[in-house]
């Protein structure tokens, strides 16, 4: 393990420390499709998962990296408001990742059901969305109520998203308010950071100290 990677370690994202419980050591060929794949999710992926295949499914790769790019095995250009998944393979994947995709779709919860369908049996989807207390936050830049950011079309809840998976013979393995401990005990230092370095303060540096997010991880069953 490089020593960039030990130095980030508190940082690794609040997805991959809720599979870690299911896969302590990313195996070469984990089979990862990540829907909605900004937000340098690839070249993320890469970082803590080396060894999987990557998989990115996005309406518009515009904007990505270069390094973003180079991370992608495979990329599927699909919208997924308005076009089927037809053009993924059934039971192929085993680890499909919606992070904070579903708020931005009217058609959430019948994404997800399709989604099911293109993981392998004894495969994993997590799901990550803002929760519906982020309405009574405060607004700031960077999204800490919903409201901030006007791409949100609908709020979610963990109820509906959890019986959605249900319908399709997923089994819940874990769920509720996204609460990232090193996070919230490092917030001080960051925001002294910050402060002394005139850096913006961005509503996401308090997503896991309110509980902004909601998630859950759901396997399908073999």
């Amino acid at each position: 393990m490089s020593f960039a990677t030990v130095w980030r370690r508190p940082w690794k994202p609040f997805r991959f420390k809720v599979l870690s419980s299911v896969y302590r050591d990313a195996a070469a060929g984990l089979r990862v499709l990540d829907v909605g794949c900004g937000n340098h999710a690839p070249a993320t992926t890469k970082l803590w998962w080396p060894r999987c295949e990557y998989s990115g499914l996005d309406r518009s790769f515009d904007g990505y990296s270069a390094r973003d790019l180079s991370a992608l095995d495979h990329s599927y250009l699909l919208d997924c408001r308005c076009q089927p998944l037809s053009a993924l393979p059934d039971a192929s994947f085993d680890v499909v990742i919606a992070s904070h995709i579903l708020e931005h779709l009217p058609n959430g919860v019948a994404l997800l059901q399709q989604l099911s369908a293109k993981l392998a049996p004894g495969g994993h989807v997590y799901v990550e969305f803002p929760s519906v207390r982020s309405l009574g936050l405060p607004s700031m830049p960077g999204c800490l109520n919903f409201c901030d950011d006007a791409t949100h079309v609908r709020v979610y809840g963990l109820r509906e998203i959890a019986n959605a998976l249900l319908e399709c013979d997923m089994r819940i393995v874990r769920a509720g308010v996204r609460r990232d401990l090193a996070r919230i005990v490092s917030l001080p230092a960051v925001l002294v950071w910050k402060f002394l370095r005139r850096r913006p303060l961005q509503g996401s540096d308090f997503w896991d100290l309110t509980g902004f997010a909601s998630y859950l991880l759901a396997r399908r069953r073999s």
